[in-house]
């Protein structure tokens, strides 16, 4: 059995520790939007570089279709997608690799801050 590569493994360890002293320190319960503010704020503190809502179109054979934001996307490399619900489902998996085709990245990291313990989620492409 070879060994498997974690894709990003340092940094996603560093943006998952924001994440957990972000909810440690608010706890479950807040809308969305509170928990982005603050993880931005968390990044910054790290000096971890981000984008927030970074715009990303989506092209069906060459033609533009449609574009989105996506929460934040972390150093160029990781797509973070932020939920504040009872749990994560499949489908909030397939919307995080829809962003990962969009744009070209291969790692998302879904983060639900609405349970009692932040539930994380890694998604590669």
């Amino acid at each position: 059995m070879g060994n498997i590569e974690i894709v990003h493994k340092e940094l996603s360890f560093d943006v998952v520790g924001c994440a957990q002293r972000v909810h440690s320190a608010l706890g479950p319960g807040f809308p969305e939007g509170v928990y982005h503010k603050a993880l931005c704020h968390e990044l910054m503190k790290c000096k971890i570089p981000f984008e927030s809502e970074a715009r990303a179109e989506v092209f069906y054979d060459s033609v533009l279709c449609g574009e989105f934001r996506t929460d934040i996307i972390v150093d160029g490399k990781i797509v973070l997608e932020l939920k504040a619900l009872d749990n994560l489902t499949d489908a909030h998996v397939s919307q995080a690799i829809s962003y990962l085709k969009a744009t070209g990245l291969n790692l998302a990291i879904l983060l639900n801050f609405g349970t009692e313990r932040l539930e994380t989620k890694r998604v590669v492409l």
